[in-house]
C-alpha cells in the first residue's frame, strides 16, 4: 500500500465503497495477495477502515501468514556453525 496521485485525468472506482475516485484526489494503491497486476486505487479513508477492522492485512501481515512462522535471522546463523543448531 502507498500513497498515490495521478495527473492524467481518469477515473477509478474504490474496491471498497464502490464509489468513483478521480486520479489527481488523494488516494492510495493497493495489490492485493502482492499481486501487482490486480492492483487497485481506493480512498485512504476507506484502506484506514478497512485496517481497522482486520480485512487488509499489510504485505508483511500477509507474507507472515502465507509462510507461516520464521526463525530469526540470529536462529538461522546459529544453524550454520558446526555443532550448533539442531541436534543430531
Amino acid at each position: 500500500m502507498r500513497p498515490a496521485q495521478n495527473l492524467k485525468p481518469a477515473t477509478y472506482r474504490c474496491p471498497f465503497c464502490g464509489k468513483h475516485l478521480a486520479s489527481m484526489s488523494e488516494h492510495v494503491l493497493i495489490a492485493p495477495e502482492d499481486d501487482r497486476s490486480k492492483r487497485r486505487h481506493a480512498h485512504m479513508d476507506c484502506v484506514r477502515k478497512a485496517r481497522q477492522a482486520g480485512n487488509l492485512p499489510t504485505r508483511d501481515e500477509w507474507r507472515a501468514a502465507e509462510r507461516g512462522t520464521r526463525p530469526s535471522l540470529g536462529e538461522r546463523l546459529r544453524g550454520l556453525l558446526p555443532g550448533k543448531g539442531s541436534e543430531e
